[in-house]
């Protein structure tokens, strides 16, 4: 069975041993071509494939350019350890203004009753919670540490960042310290579950949107360290992987499925938590599934094979408030009501799954604030505006 992981590893004192051996590669490297009589089967042809050629220059420019991202970005990225009652676990962090203010997740210090921030210069210093937000999985802490060990570390644009585009995570992965991987953005607009436990008395439960997926590596003890483009710029903090993998003690390891909280969401959060303790969620007040087979679809006679099916809506809710209309009645044993309204777009913007909804709320809205949903009931479009609360 997978398992969505947090990355945070608990601190264990062991000793191992790595033995490495090396190769030699030549380049350039070509492929043969391949000719008609390489190719089973009577009368087949075939052309011959374009050589394979490495660019030796461009592998030497990509080192370099990998290498001083590290030396420029590095001294930014602490590693955080977390103690309580039971024991401690390490987590990571950046610095994220030069008053002192870091940054991490909020699975890293919860129920922690004291606090350390490591710095890869050697310097340690004791650090206060200032502010944590379960619903993004971030937290706030603040050091007094010299000038020179604040080194801030610059916030991405992630609405930018494209599929395919190269990425780098540096963090304290089973604590080993200042650890840099590397890899690809692997998808954008994901969805999490927040850090809030379910509310049985109401029914309530929330998701976190607008998170990146990356393949870069990344393990227990990198919850909280920065995820980077090529620029040295954060576009996501490490938050969770999924696995199904474990090693010997027990720990979560990495599938190449891992979870960064986007920059942007770290922009409109952070400073909002420094200056008020808390940052409050839009809600809009419906419950939905994140995909949908092509036979639920049919089966709720839907003209279209894509939007977000409205469940259920919440009682005296924003939705429910504006008119928006949840299923009624049983679907089978599919969990689903017939009847309900399929939001196909949201200020203007396409909607496929409701991920895209929670996305772009938490990226671009604040409660008290309208969003207007184009929706498909009885087979026919139509617009909803909706005032939108705040989460309970």
């Amino acid at each position: 069975m997978k398992r969505l992981i947090p990355f945070l590893v608990v601190i264990s004192l062991a000793l191992s041993t790595l033995a490495c051996s090396y190769g030699t590669l030549q380049f350039p490297l070509t492929s043969q071509p391949i000719k008609p009589t390489d190719v089973p089967g009577k009368g087949s042809t075939a052309t011959a494939t374009a050589p394979v050629v490495i660019n030796t220059a461009s592998i030497s420019e990509l080192d370099t350019a990998l290498s001083s991202l590290y030396e420029r970005v590095s001294p930014g990225v602490v590693a955080i350890q977390a103690s309580n009652d039971i024991g401690s676990s390490l987590g990571s962090g950046f610095v994220y203004d030069t008053l002192g203010h870091i940054v991490t997740n909020y699975h890293v210090v919860a129920e922690a009753t004291d606090l350390e921030v490591d710095f890869p210069s050697g310097f340690k210093a004791y650090a206060e919670l200032i502010a944590t937000d379960r619903d993004s999985d971030l937290a706030v802490l603040k050091v007094d540490a010299p000038a020179d060990e604040l080194i801030p570390l610059p916030l991405g644009d992630s609405d930018q960042v494209k599929i395919g585009q190269m990425v780098v995570a540096i963090g304290n992965p089973f604590g080993y310290y200042g650890t840099m991987t590397v890899g690809y953005v692997s998808a954008k607009g994901r969805t999490l579950t927040t850090e809030r436990e379910y509310d049985l008395e109401t029914g309530y439960s929330f998701s976190a949107g607008d998170i990146i997926q990356t393949d870069a590596a990344i393990n227990p003890g990198n919850s909280g360290g920065p995820l980077l483009n090529m620029n040295g710029e954060i576009i996501g903090v490490n938050r969770a992987i999924e696995t199904t993998s474990t090693n010997a003690s027990g720990e979560p390891t990495n599938s190449g499925i891992g979870f960064a909280i986007s920059s942007n969401i770290v922009r409109r959060v952070v400073p909002v938590l420094i200056s008020d303790g808390k940052y409050d969620y839009p809600y809009l007040g419906i419950s939905s599934r994140s995909e949908m087979s092509l036979s639920e679809y049919e089966a709720l006679d839907l003209p279209v094979t894509y939007g977000a099916y409205v469940i259920e809506v919440t009682k005296d809710g924003p939705a429910d408030q504006a008119g928006i209309i949840g299923g009624t009645g049983r679907l089978g044993n599919t969990g689903l009501t017939k009847g309900g309204d399929l939001i196909i777009a949201m200020d203007g913007q396409p909607v496929r799954v409701f991920d895209d909804i929670i996305g772009y709320l938490m990226a671009n809205k604040s409660p008290g604030d309208s969003i207007v949903l184009t929706i498909i009931r009885d087979n026919e479009e139509k617009e909803v505006t909706v005032i939108l609360g705040k989460r309970p």
